[in-house]
Parts: structure tokens; sequence; C-alpha cells
């Protein structure tokens, strides 16, 4: 805001040219004049005026525009990346028995078993499997059916009933 005040009161104190003087190169003020902050000679200027740093209001309203643009940048950059990546790593974490999955060096297979926490055991074709650290997988391309953990309870219907009628007569006569 100084800078505003500073040219308003050089203007003033100059007199008024009729006519626009040609343009000629600039020549440096000489030494002896005290420069201001737009650097032109003063007359009647301090000067410590020009020693002095800029006041707090001048630096907070320098610096505000470079945070805005952090803040634009973590939300659009950093933040986005920052979920996928952990989306990725949860869904390495959770590779179980039939996920179709491709590995760093191009392979495609199906997981087979998750030995422990670093292996998978994966088949790459009919009875062909290897074992594959978890770290080697590069994405999972489709999940598997989720294993069923408890065993299944044994049929409470007869085994004689079905879907199609059966031509045997039962037991019992029907008259």
């Amino acid at each position: 805001m100084n800078l505003i005040t500073d040219a308003m009161a050089q203007t003033a104190e100059q007199p008024a040219a009729t006519a626009p003087a040609p343009a000629a190169p600039s020549i440096p003020a000489p030494p002896s004049a005290p420069a201001t902050q737009t650097g032109t000679a003063a007359s009647g200027a301090p000067q410590d005026a020009a020693a002095q740093p800029p006041a707090l209001s001048d630096l907070f309203a320098q610096l505000v525009p470079v945070f805005v643009v952090m803040g634009i940048v973590y939300i659009l950059v950093i933040r986005p990346r920052a979920r996928r990546e952990k989306a990725e790593l949860e869904a390495l974490r959770n590779v179980r028995r039939g996920d179709v999955v491709a590995t760093t060096g191009g392979i495609v297979g199906k997981v087979t078993k998750a030995i422990n926490d670093v292996e998978v055991e994966l088949e790459i074709a009919p009875n062909t499997r290897i074992h594959l650290l978890r770290a080697a997988i590069a994405e999972v391309r489709s999940r598997g059916e989720p294993v069923k953990e408890t065993p299944v309870a044994p049929a409470t219907k007869p085994a004689n009933e079905s879907k199609a009628p059966s031509k045997k007569p039962t037991s019992g006569a029907k008259s």
C-alpha cells in the first residue's frame, strides 16, 4: 500500500508535461540520490524508509496465495492418490481363494490357496500351481466367491423325494 501513496506523491510533485517526451534509454540514478521502494529518487523522503522490512500485512498478503495453491494441490492430487493406494493395498491384503489376479511379471492365474500373510498359491494352468508372494500381485482382476467357513448341514429331506416324480411305487400300496 505504501507503493501507491509514494507514486501518487511523486506524480503530484512533478510538473505536468504538455507533450510526451521521446523515449530515451534508461540511465541509472546517481549514487548520491536515495532510492525509495519503487526504485526512483525521492526528494525529502527519509533515508531509513527503504531499509524497513515490509509490513506484516504485506507479507501475509503474499503468503496467502501460496497456501491456497498448496491446498488445491493437496485436494486435487495428493488425497486421491492416497485413497487409490490405500484401496490397492487393501485389495492385496484380502486376496482369497478363487480370485483371479495378474502378477507383476504378466502371469494371470487363479488363487487356489492363501498359504500365509506373505504367500499365495496360484494356478496358472490346469494342474500347474506356483507359490507367489503377495507383493508380486499387480492387480486383482475379479473377485472369487467367498469360501464358506461353516460346514454344510446334512440334508433333512429324505433321499427318495426329488423334483421329478418317481416311477417307483412307495412302500405303501394305494388303491
